[in-house]
């Protein structure tokens, strides 16, 4: 099993930290941009064509929380059974950028900010 390390490149393109992740650490899993399998996933998609290494890039919103794409029914299910704040995930990446986001989820060994 891999360790957990700071690494701007394991941040899921939705603002999750892969580098946490029990299935990207065992290496079932190449992570969110590398999973060619997940082209079922809307933020993937949207972010990969307008060429954003996360939802913390776009410009469309002025509240993260308008995106359909990102706050989906599915995703605010994953949310509540997990306590997954996937939007302070992104909040936290525009203010302190994403090395320093990697690092603080790194040191904490989390996924996701909690709810």
């Amino acid at each position: 099993m891999k360790d957990i390390i700071a690494d701007k490149n394991q941040i899921a393109l939705c603002g999750l930290y892969c580098g946490a992740c029990k299935k990207f650490l065992s290496e079932t899993c190449p992570g969110c941009a590398q999973n060619e399998k997940a082209g079922w996933c809307k933020v993937r998609t949207c972010c990969l064509e307008n060429n954003y290494s996360s939802c913390a890039d776009c410009k469309k919103f002025d509240n993260i929380e308008d995106c359909k794409k990102l706050n989906n029914f599915i995703a605010k299910i994953f949310g509540l059974v997990f306590r997954s704040d996937r939007n302070a995930c992104i909040a936290m990446i525009k203010e302190k950028g994403y090395e320093d986001f990697a690092l603080y989820m790194a040191k904490n060994k989390l996924q996701s900010l909690k709810r």
